[in-house]
């Protein structure tokens, strides 16, 4: 009961950050859900759990989301998170784990020290970001960043940002909770966890649009980041040690 009570704790945090900060709870969530699960079911949970996720996302804030963006980032990004979940059962799970890491390392430096790092706004740019946040997302559960940063690019109100990476992010969790399903991610025991994560998205969800509202998104994206990177690197050393 303890664990479940700090579990949950925990992917609240993952999700008023991500919603926050725009990069998607996945970010947090995976690495914290690894300390309490092995990394093939985190994948397999990460992907329920973000259906509620985006969906909560869709819903507090449908007032606007571009089109043109969904079909040039969401296609690519759902055909790669196929390709990503199927290799995902081929590579060792501690492998993984030191991947995911080093990438919430790598990401999270990038932007400390680029705060102003942008792809171009581009047609092109738009297909190649989705291409690799969902090979990301499918291969180590999360590319929110890769997505953040190509969506970044276009300068969208904070309502509209939020409410298209959801709307592709969806697509993308369905696509790899099939997958994950096909690998023996998804384990009966962990089941009960899904309406307990539905709940925590609404609310994390909730409480994150209020801070969009408030909290200048500068500030609390550094806070994040600085997280973003601890987490990495407590995630790399739980590994090798």
């Amino acid at each position: 009961m303890e664990f479940l009570i700090y579990f949950i704790l925990l992917a609240l945090l993952a999700e008023i950050v991500g919603t926050v900060g725009g990069f998607g709870s996945s970010l947090l969530f995976v690495p914290i859900a690894s300390y309490f699960f092995d990394f093939h079911s985190v994948l397999g949970i990460t992907a329920l759990y973000h259906l509620s996720s985006n969906i909560s996302k869709i819903y507090f804030f449908r007032k606007g989301y571009d089109k043109k963006l969904i079909l040039y980032i969401g296609i690519p990004a759902v055909l790669f998170v196929v390709i990503g979940a199927f290799l995902s059962k081929y590579i060792n799970a501690a492998v993984l784990e030191i991947l995911l890491s080093l990438f919430l390392i790598c990401i999270s430096l990038l932007f400390i020290l680029k705060e102003n790092i942008n792809f171009k706004p581009s047609n092109r740019n738009s297909i190649i970001g989705g291409t690799f946040s969902g090979l990301l997302a499918g291969l180590l559960g999360t590319g929110g960043a890769i997505r953040g940063l190509t969506l970044a690019a276009y300068n969208l109100k904070p309502e509209v940002f939020i409410a298209t990476s959801a709307i592709i992010d969806l697509g993308i969790d369905l696509s790899r909770t099939v997958v994950y399903g096909m690998n023996g991610y998804l384990h009966k025991d962990d089941l009960y966890l899904i309406p307990i994560l539905f709940v925590v998205s609404i609310v994390g969800t909730f409480i994150g649009k209020k801070i969009v509202l408030k909290i200048p998104e500068q500030q609390f994206k550094k806070i994040v980041l600085i997280l973003i990177f601890i987490t990495g690197v407590s995630t790399l050393l739980k590994v090798i040690l």
